[in-house]
């Protein structure tokens, strides 16, 4: 029988979490927000009191076992998604994963292979791909408009490091520029990445380093049919939540992204100023509200989402050739681990 509204249920209650969920509740047609799971004594239920929400867990497998949620979306910490995301396909619950959805090769392909098993649709939030401008350069690239992409950039500028002692090692490269690899590979359609070397430090907490975290980094990527790529990453852009990527391309350049909250430019004494993004919540959120509607779609239709399980394998290829990359000094070429 066809899944006319789909009931979702939310592993993970923080920030993240929370901002998916008023979504679901609130601005996704074709979905409602049947349950709450976090193991976190309150926060589940916290969360679901606000929302209107009936069911709340602190056990996440009694969430995969409850016969009213059709499908899950996994807000947990990074490092435990490909295990979430096996159980729920196990379970017979579609799944969307925030990025990444895996650490290791390995694990990603067996949450791939179980989402296959189980017949399940596996969505992966590269949200950029939902914005308007990014999907417009992406459907240009494909469509062979922009002609053979030569040369390709994307960036990340977070706002602001407040915690350093909270985030895990490589997270620069697994957590954030996985973002800017996915936009890469689909800035060049039909080429492979050959090729992969990363500098990074730690500039803006020089005093963590030794700690294992880098805040800063540019990444070359290599591509077969030899154009060349970069990404860039910083932890602390003092204006703004700073995300944009370019493609040139033998018939032209396109650009994406922006930072500015809204059109208005203000002119006055003091000069011109715009107001600016501070969280990618506020920045991108059109495009969280449209991913999670294509994921409900995708379930009621049987289509394929457009950021899969395999996009997620394949940006972080890149991104653990990059954490080698740093740990050897030198260029890596993929496949070759």
């Amino acid at each position: 029988m066809a899944i006319k509204t789909v009931r979702v249920g939310l592993i993970g209650a923080g920030r993240m979490g929370s901002f998916h969920a008023e979504n679901l509740a609130y601005r996704v047609p074709g979905a409602i927000l049947t349950a709450v799971a976090d193991p976190m004594p309150g926060a589940a239920e916290k969360l679901a009191k606000a929302l209107g929400v009936d069911k709340a867990y602190s056990d996440l497998h009694a969430l995969l076992q409850d016969p009213d949620v059709d499908a899950v979306v996994i807000a947990a910490p990074a490092r435990t998604h490909a295990e979430w995301v096996i159980a729920a396909a196990n379970a017979g619950k579609h799944v969307f994963c925030e990025k990444p959805m895996a650490v290791t090769l390995d694990e990603a392909e067996r949450a791939i292979a179980a989402a296959k098993s189980a017949g399940i649709v596996l969505q992966v939030g590269f949200n950029r791909r939902f914005d308007t401008g990014f999907a417009a350069a992406i459907a240009a690239v494909k469509a062979g408009e922009n002609g053979t992409t030569q040369l390709s950039r994307s960036l990340t500028r977070d706002p602001g490091l407040h915690d350093p002692s909270r985030i895990p090692q490589w997270t620069i490269f697994l957590e954030t520029l996985i973002h800017d690899f996915d936009t890469l590979l689909h800035f060049n359609h039909g080429a492979k990445p050959v090729e992969v070397y990363a500098l990074a430090d730690a500039l803006v907490r020089p005093d963590f380093k030794d700690k294992g975290l880098l805040d800063t980094s540019v990444v070359t990527i290599r591509f077969d049919n030899g154009a060349i790529a970069t990404a860039e990453a910083n932890f602390q852009a003092v204006y703004g939540y700073d995300v944009r990527g370019e493609v040139f391309g033998s018939k032209g350049m396109l650009q994406a992204g922006h930072i500015n909250v809204n059109n208005c430019v203000r002119y006055h004494q003091g000069g011109i100023a715009i107001e600016t993004s501070r969280l990618d919540s506020d920045l991108l959120s059109a495009a969280y509200v449209a991913e999670m509607a294509e994921f409900a779609r995708c379930i009621r239709t049987g289509e394929t989402p457009r950021a899969t399980g395999e996009d997620a394998r394949n940006a972080l290829e890149i991104a653990l050739a990059c954490i080698e990359s740093v740990q050897l000094k030198q260029p890596v070429k993929l496949g070759a681990r």
